[in-house]
């Protein structure tokens, strides 16, 4: 298996995780797809999306991959009036992630970043590792307290 860049700033941290890897299927590169593919419940684990907000500013979001991201509601999370998402070819050159493998660990420049609040209903939730194909599985608080993140309603 390959050690992501997210994989050991969490181990510097020293913030216990397990890695779980499964097989890309290029053509569904969907987060409901690779939990289905693990055989886990979609609520638990959770896509890493950036918007850009009305200063001109970035925000992460993470939220379990069934639901899609309401835009007021991060925009409230983050202090600011609006929030869009970025296209996905500025992902690459902005985070050094590509889609399907965007983790809110490690990105080339630290975002705030909200992480949705369903995130606490479980002792360990699944977000991507940095690569396509491989998840660490981490404790969301133990997550929210390393990136500084704040736990909030995001999801529709």
């Amino acid at each position: 298996m390959t050690k992501t860049n997210a994989m050991r700033l969490l181990e510097n941290a020293g913030i216990p995780f397990e890695t779980g890897e499964y097989e890309v299927d290029e053509s569904d590169l969907s987060g409901v797809h690779a939990a289905k593919v693990l055989g886990l419940d979609p609520d638990c684990m959770f896509k890493t999306l950036v918007c850009r907000d009305d200063r001109g500013g970035y925000q992460v979001f993470c939220i379990p991959v069934a639901y899609e991201l309401d835009l007021k509601k991060c925009a409230a999370a983050a202090g600011v009036k609006r929030c869009e998402m970025i296209h996905v070819k500025e992902l690459l050159p902005l985070t050094g992630y590509i889609r399907g493998g965007c983790s809110p660990v490690g990105m080339k420049k630290k975002f705030p970043t909200c992480i949705d609040e369903t995130a606490v209903l479980s002792e360990k939730i699944y977000v991507s590792a940095g690569q396509r194909g491989l998840q660490f599985i981490v404790n969301p608080e133990a997550l929210r307290s390393f990136l500084d993140a704040k736990f909030a309603d995001l999801i529709r």
